[in-house]
Parts: structure tokens; sequence; C-alpha cells
């Protein structure tokens, strides 16, 4: 092991300019932030499930899982 600090400086100062993104790129994600916002408003829209498994919803995608394991329908 070795006790010596970095040389580098930790901070913003090490970060790589930010490039350029084309009207296309600004669209699709002012389009992904809105989906995110509408997902979040709906999912806070869903009433709280008391003593639940926690986590999402384990057949969301039309399956079950637990554990890692999944289970057709």
């Amino acid at each position: 092991m070795n006790d010596e600090t970095s040389k580098t400086a930790a901070g913003v100062d090490n970060e790589a300019p930010q490039k350029a993104l084309t009207p296309e790129a600004r669209r699709a994600l002012a389009e992904a932030e809105a989906r995110r916002a509408d997902y979040r408003q709906h999912e806070a829209a869903l009433p709280k499930e008391i003593g639940g498994r926690g986590g999402k919803e384990p057949g969301r995608y039309g399956d079950w899982e637990v554990k890692g394991l999944t289970s057709d329908f």
C-alpha cells in the first residue's frame, strides 16, 4: 500500500470540457426529462403500500421476480 496522497488535484478543474450538443440531442434530452417527470408524477399519485416487500412492483414487466429468479406468467 502507498500512504502518499494523490498528485493530482481533485475537483471540477479536471473535468473535460463538454461537447456542443446538436439540436436533435438537446431535443432528445428534453423529451427524456419530460418522460421522467411524467413518470415521477404518475408514481407519486399511486397509493403507498403498507407492509409490502419494498422496491418496485415485481410484476411490472409481465413476470415475477424474487431474489433475482424470474418466472413468467
